[in-house]
């Protein structure tokens, strides 16, 4: 394309030149559509190593390691990967020989893995008067790629802020300079997670002048309303694909059954709703010393893979999710059986918490108990859980567990919690209670429509004022 470019400059003559361009243009065109229809399909993994996040992947360079990481990628069903690069580390405004050589070798190795390439620009960066410089830095970087299969899509910026007037003016300008350079591969743009949808619009909105080719969505949203969160972004990008260019749970922010369970809720959201492409965050956990700043502990446990390299529950769901199979209540853990509580959280423990036991099940391996409760004058303590699918008003839930007592008192049974998109509770329809003293095992129902305006459902199992012990087990959810 340079060279018909540089012909048609140097003066040819007749319609030669206007044919050569619309060839060029149409190209071009071409090859954006096929990006862009792989880009929105891509079953694509956001990926540091585990001992070399950020900026340590580059700088602190082990490719067999990272070599072996993008074939458990690709072992577990991902197309694609994500990886982001610094300039304060690849050298700037030129991008030394060292690291440029570096991002070539990832390349090569994601394309003997089957993996095409998205790339994530400037990150951990802010100079946003420097234009030329940036135009250098990306030119430098991207010019060998400019034909190259292998890379798929580019991300200006990591999270960029749609409120900084200078970041906005900075992103109008380096679009066209990335469309230049790399001729027919998809341009996009994010925002952080924490921005959600307003800050989605306003970036919309800010970038309309030169907009990109297609929009990611980070979501760090509560999964339970996944559907309504992600059905208003897919309406604030379109006519343009929309894409999740990130979500995850940090297993050590709840417990690894409730990762699994929260990507098992947005996989079956996005298919809902037509959006095909949802890439985790991350493939690892992170070591202590893997990361060149400080975190919270929170985010050391996003990974698919402990930093040992064995595989958590979420791992599974990720590869059942890219195959398209449907992610049901088997995440849920109904029956208490795979030894521990999770992905059920606690609500209130402040008043009492539910503990695990193999032992005095009503079937399986395991049961919960609550012990010595007491209670607020609004809640009582309780274990909770949302279900697989979305929830949309109108439904017919029906919810119902097993229970049992002994010296019970106070008030123990299932309730039915609903709550609007923005998280404000809505009301509840509850099950009778486990009766006082001591109890066989029985049956307690809750059914239910939701209400309007409902975009999540809490499952709880509660109970408070309770002196005794009262058992649960064989929880049971479904939705006509």
């Amino acid at each position: 394309m340079v060279a018909l470019l540089g012909c048609m400059v140097s003066g040819a003559a007749g319609p030669a030149p206007a044919a050569a361009k619309a060839t060029t243009s149409s190209t071009v065109a071409a090859k954006l559509a096929r990006n862009l229809a792989t880009v929105s399909t891509a079953k694509q993994l956001n990926y540091y190593p585990a001992q070399a996040g950020w900026s340590y992947m580059w700088s602190d360079w082990k490719p067999a390691q990272i070599n072996a990481d993008l074939a458990r990628a690709a072992a577990l069903g991902a197309t694609s990967i994500r990886v982001i690069v610094f300039p304060d580390t690849f050298g700037w405004p030129t991008p030394t020989a060292t690291y440029a050589g570096r991002l070539a070798q990832f390349l090569t190795m994601a394309g003997a893995n089957r993996l095409t390439v998205k790339l994530t620009l400037f990150d951990w960066w802010g100079r946003y008067d420097e234009v030329e410089k940036s135009t250098q830095w990306a030119t430098a970087l991207l010019q060998p790629y400019q034909s190259d299969a292998r890379l798929v899509s580019v991300e200006l910026k990591n999270e960029m802020n749609p409120d900084d007037a200078a970041e906005m003016r900075w992103a109008r300008a380096m679009i066209p300079v990335l469309r230049k350079v790399v001729p027919g591969t998809p341009i996009t743009v994010t925002t952080p997670g924490s921005k959600k949808l307003e800050g989605f619009a306003r970036l919309k909105a800010a970038l309309a002048p030169t907009p990109p080719d297609y929009y990611d969505y980070h979501y760090y949203s509560d999964s339970a309303t996944a559907y309504s969160e992600l059905s208003q972004a897919k309406t604030i990008a379109a006519p343009a694909t929309l894409v999740i260019g990130e979500v995850g749970r940090s297993s050590t922010a709840s417990n690894e059954g409730e990762q699994a369970a929260y990507l098992g809720r947005v996989f079956n959201a996005a298919r809902s709703l037509g959006i095909a492409s949802v890439a985790p965050w991350t493939l690892n956990d992170f070591t202590r010393a893997g990361v060149p700043t400080s975190m919270s502990l929170d985010e050391y446990g996003y990974g698919l893979y402990r930093t040992d390299g064995t595989a958590k529950a979420a791992a599974a769901v990720v590869k059942s999710g890219w195959a398209g199979q449907p992610l049901g209540n088997s995440l849920l853990n109904l029956g208490f059986d795979n030894g521990s509580i999770g992905p059920w959280q606690a609500f209130s423990p402040q008043f009492g918490t539910a503990t695990w036991t193999g032992t005095g099940a009503r079937t399986g391996s395991g049961a919960i108990f609550f012990k010595g409760t007491s209670r607020s004058a609004s809640a009582l303590p309780s274990v909770k859980v949302s279900p697989m699918v979305p929830v949309k008003a109108g439904q017919a839930w029906h919810g119902e567990v097993w229970a049992r007592g002994v010296a019970a008192t106070g008030i123990s049974q299932l309730a039915l919690s609903w709550f609007d998109a923005a998280g404000s509770y809505l009301g509840q329809n509850s099950s009778a209670q486990v009766a006082a003293g001591n109890s066989a095992w029985t049956l307690l129902k809750a059914d239910a429509k939701a209400p309007a305006n409902a975009a999540c459902l809490q499952i709880h199992l509660k109970s408070g004022d309770n002196s005794g012990t009262v058992w649960f087990d064989d929880v049971a959810l479904s939705v006509a």
